[in-house]
């Protein structure tokens, strides 16, 4: 029987110097599942990426990945795992084959198994043609593509990919999430931290926010899938946009009226809006009052709110200290970085 979590943490503590980077982090992971890692720069993402993957040591708390201690059992770990960071990890003057047989042998593949398994890794990642091309020549997808490929080596278990498409255009994007949704139907557990929020929301199964509160350092404020923590400030909402000045206040009576909320307003661009919990009976309700009041809607449409607004209300000013968390947190910033030259 296989282990129920690929990834488990437990209390996790860091310190950087006086800086707390990490204080009671907590972390489960499904085994074959996307888990996001969202919070703030300097929230302890990298710093929890890291540790995970040994290469940080923990000060305080427990952690294993694939069942194994990261601390007492470090080098089991290492041969189960594949870490993709912020940067290219490959060489730009030598091909994606030539690249990938290099990283093979570095994996203590004889030469014939590391050829073949470059071979198998081009194809999945749809390098074939491009594979003896310098890396030089690659589009931002494409390289991002083969430093996923590499660090799939020795198809590890967990995957953690840190940041893996930062800078990258729409594109390239959708070709690495591809690849990662591809790594994942066949087994794949992945770790993902990430500053775009639409990329959580499209790949993961479940996120957990970390942040900063009341100057400790980082730990997980809230979990769930992506709906679940959408539903954390009001689910959905009807946006409404009226034609013209007249009919504004008009609406802005009918659709609290027809909800039972006041609307939020934006009267500058008559535009409301207001969160509502029947999303069928509320739009119906609201179209059928609206066209009685004889206000004419330029756009009418019911949404859920982005990760983008759950984000920003979960990590928004500290309840304790007044301070937005982003800037509690900015202060390990400097640390992480000394962290990740020196290791």
């Amino acid at each position: 029987m296989g282990l129920e979590h690929a990834i488990v943490a437990e209390n996790l503590c860091k310190r950087y110097g006086e800086a707390p980077a990490l204080s009671g982090f907590d972390l489960r992971v499904a085994q074959g599942t996307v888990h996001g890692l969202l919070g703030p720069n300097g929230a302890g993402k990298t710093t929890a990426v890291r540790i995970l993957s040994t290469l940080t040591r923990l000060d305080g708390g427990r952690a294993e990945v694939a069942g194994f201690d990261v601390v007492r059992q470090s080098a089991e770990v290492r041969t189960r795992i594949g870490l993709l960071g912020q940067y290219a990890a490959v060489d730009e003057v030598l091909s994606g084959r030539q690249n990938l047989v290099m990283f093979g042998r570095l994996y203590h593949l004889g030469k014939r198994a590391a050829q073949e398994r470059a071979e198998e890794l081009l194809e999945q990642f749809a390098l074939t043609d491009t594979g003896t091309k310098p890396v030089k020549d690659y589009s931002g997808g494409m390289r991002r593509r083969l430093d996923l490929a590499a660090s799939l080596i020795v198809a590890p278990q967990v995957l953690f990919l840190d940041e893996p498409t930062t800078g990258l255009d729409p594109r390239s994007r959708n070709e690495v999430w591809a690849a990662v949704r591809s790594l994942v139907d066949d087994g794949t557990t992945v770790l993902l931290t990430t500053q775009y929020l639409d990329e959580a929301d499209q790949l993961a199964d479940r996120i957990s926010v970390i942040a900063s509160r009341g100057g400790t350092g980082g730990r997980v404020i809230a979990e769930g899938t992506p709906d679940e923590l959408k539903s954390t400030i009001g689910g959905d909402r009807i946006d409404i946009t009226v034609r013209d000045a007249a009919d504004f206040a008009v609406a802005t009576r009918v659709l609290a009226r027809v909800t039972g909320r006041e609307p939020d307003t934006d009267a500058e661009n008559w535009r409301l809006g207001v969160p509502v919990q029947d999303r069928v009976v509320a739009l119906t309700e609201t179209v059928r009052a609206l066209g009685e009041a004889g206000v004419v809607a330029e756009d009418i449409a019911l949404r859920r709110p982005p990760l983008d607004e759950v984000f920003l209300h979960l990590t928004g000013p500290d309840k304790d200290t007044g301070k937005d968390v982003g800037t509690e947190a900015a202060g390990t910033v400097r640390d992480e970085k000394k962290e990740e030259v020196s290791v």
